[in-house]
């Protein structure tokens, strides 16, 4: 067994993954497309900014002789989908002032890696931009696309072609990998550029702040998700009291009609002085 850092933490992943050779297998096998890149970018930004937020790419590798850009993203959020959809096209419109339409002559990928599962518990979630039709059958026109990928949730349906990287990634989290069970180099290579004593105290001092972090949104969750349990069993509480109130006025209001039925009172006297309907009256004749 080897003892590494886990690919959850997100400075531990781009170190494994901003290698160029390990960035480019890992895109041959999810995507099928051999990369030509010889670097690979962390925390990529645009200068100037699209739209009014700052948007920071994990991982960004673009391949000017074939006209591609793939951006790795590796993180969970409440709102993953929506945040990496956004990011995919501040990608697309970046592209619009060096082209001459709005078809340029590149393709954008993005693949996130949700390390921490994620509440739909599938293995892999694809968003195709190609026009379809009724059918569901694509069209050819557009190729970007963004590709989420869950090693939590790896079966025997996952395309082998990348079904040993997400286990791989998934064998990290525990921080103990056995090694001997992959054959890929590039996963080796990781497993290697991973191991506890090649971690840096730089990295080691960000995993502990990624750490707490994680924690700190955990705790408030929980803490949240507790006290909206209380409120329930509370306003509960008080709805089953106030239900308990509403029958006993009813209870007392038919045995009131009840006696001035005995005693001869006509129906619709009673019911206005009780407030009891006729027809909950005429039950009692």
């Amino acid at each position: 067994m080897k003892q590494v850092a886990s690919l959850r933490y997100g400075v531990i992943f781009k170190k494994a993954f901003a290698q160029p050779d390990v960035f480019k297998a890992f895109v041959k096998a999810v995507l099928g497309i051999d990369l030509e890149i010889d670097h690979v970018e962390t925390e990529k930004s645009f200068d100037p900014l699209i739209g009014k937020v700052e948007l920071r790419f994990d991982l960004f590798a673009e391949d000017l002789k074939n006209r591609i850009i793939v951006d790795i993203q590796h993180a969970r959020y409440e709102d993953h989908y929506d945040r990496f959809l956004h990011y995919h096209c501040a990608a697309l419109l970046d592209l619009i002032d060096s082209s001459k339409s709005y078809r340029p002559d590149v393709r954008v990928f993005t693949i996130v890696v949700l390390t921490s599962g994620d509440r739909y518990k599938k293995d892999v979630l694809t968003i195709d931009f190609d026009p379809k039709d009724l059918d569901g059958l694509g069209v050819g026109e557009i190729s970007h696309k963004l590709i989420y990928l869950c090693p939590k949730y790896v079966n025997s349906e996952t395309p082998s072609d990348y079904r040993e990287w997400l286990e791989a990634i998934q064998d990290t989290l525990d921080e103990q990998v056995d090694d001997s069970h992959y054959r890929h180099g590039a996963i080796q290579k990781i497993f290697t550029t991973i191991e506890k004593d090649h971690i840096t105290p730089k990295e080691r001092a960000e995993m502990i702040e990624e750490y707490n972090r994680a924690e700190l949104a955990r705790k408030e969750a929980l803490e949240s998700w507790h006290e909206g349990k209380e409120l329930g069993r509370l306003e509960g509480k008080l709805e089953g009291k106030q239900e308990g109130k509403l029958e006993g006025k009813l209870e007392s209001k038919l045995e009131i009609a009840k006696s001035m039925v005995a005693e001869g009172f006509a129906l619709d006297t009673i019911a206005k002085l009780t407030g009891l309907t006729t027809a909950d009256l005429e039950k009692l004749v």
